[in-house]
């Protein structure tokens, strides 16, 4: 395992890991999360290995550009439209109705996928490299805390990561917001940097509710 700093060459190497199926590290807007291609199912399988944890629970994923979230989509709704409208990019996780091309390793058998548009345009920079598209679990095995640095990943996991992209410490301590907008009704599961209130503004401005 290799940590580098993060540059345009470790741009390079980590867009060829993960052509190459494998797994690498690196600083999304909020922790730091465990990268790979959000359709190489083999790669996915190794995610959930490295956690610790069993297969059917949901792996996040972030996009470079809005327009990468046709890969995921089933279907467009107005009220994922509304949301993203105001809050994309941002610390906003959509959890939507996954595509049938998307792998179970991704929906944890729901059905559903989470996407979320950074905000910091050196994280999009990066997934756009790496091919529009990457995985953004935390970087930690289940129960312990987000990984911060590049070092509390090699913590957690020593030697077992093809690349881990040191892009120093992460700048948020609150994790995105997660909200489901699957169906006609948006669920709050879980309320991180964007507030429970703004979500009611806009929701109230759509003409729905949490």
């Amino acid at each position: 395992m290799t940590i580098l700093k993060d540059s345009q060459q470790t741009h390079r190497l980590a867009a060829s890991a993960i052509t190459g199926g494998k797994v690498i590290a690196f600083l999304t807007d909020t922790f730091y999360g465990l990268g790979a291609d959000p359709f190489n199912e083999e790669a996915l399988q190794r995610i959930n290995a490295l956690k610790g944890r069993e297969g059917g629970k949901p792996i996040l994923v972030v996009l470079s550009d809005q327009a990468e979230a046709e890969r995921f989509i089933l279907s467009r709704s107005e009220l994922f439209e509304a949301v993203s409208r105001r809050h994309w990019p941002g610390p906003l996780t959509l959890v939507v109705r996954a595509r049938k091309e998307v792998p179970e390793e991704i929906t944890g058998g729901s059905g559903t996928v989470g996407l979320r548009l950074p905000s910091d345009e050196s994280v999009r920079e990066f997934v756009r490299s790496c091919g529009g598209a990457l995985t953004a679990t935390s970087a930690n095995p289940a129960g312990e805390q987000p990984a911060r640095t590049a070092a509390e990943v090699d913590g957690y996991f020593p030697r077992l990561l093809d690349l881990i992209v040191d892009a120093g410490r992460a700048r948020s301590d609150t994790p995105s917001t997660v909200l489901d907008t699957s169906g006609t009704t948006p669920r709050l599961i879980r309320e991180g940097a964007v507030s429970y209130q703004e979500l009611q503004e806009t929701l109230g401005l759509f003409g729905g509710g949490t």
